[in-house]
């Protein structure tokens, strides 16, 4: 990985969603723009805030797609990134740095 460059896996989404209420959502609703979580598989040298097997949150729609020994992935610019999920913050933090 060069420069800014995230390479990311995309978590496995399923089709159909449910509200926090027990609603089903099927997954052709219509939906207003929405972000998507995947997983830190690599990054490049000047990449400061993300690393490997961190959760990130980005916009689905500003990527570029590549496939590796037959699986996809995602490469973003650690710019495109908008939160992280990370397990190495302390205990009482929430782990989410927007």
């Amino acid at each position: 990985m060069l420069f800014d460059r995230v390479l990311v896996s995309i978590d496995s989404e399923k089709g159909e969603r449910t509200s926090g209420g027990g609603i089903l959502i099927p997954a052709t609703a219509s939906v207003g723009k929405r972000l998507a979580w995947a997983i830190v598989v690599a990054t490049g040298g000047n990449v400061r805030q993300v690393q490997s097997g961190d959760r990130v949150l980005y916009d689905p729609e500003d990527r570029h797609e590549v496939e590796l020994q037959s699986k996809g992935y995602i490469l973003l610019r650690e710019k495109d990134i908008h939160a992280v999920a990370a397990s190495r913050v302390d205990d009482g933090n929430t782990g989410l740095y927007l």
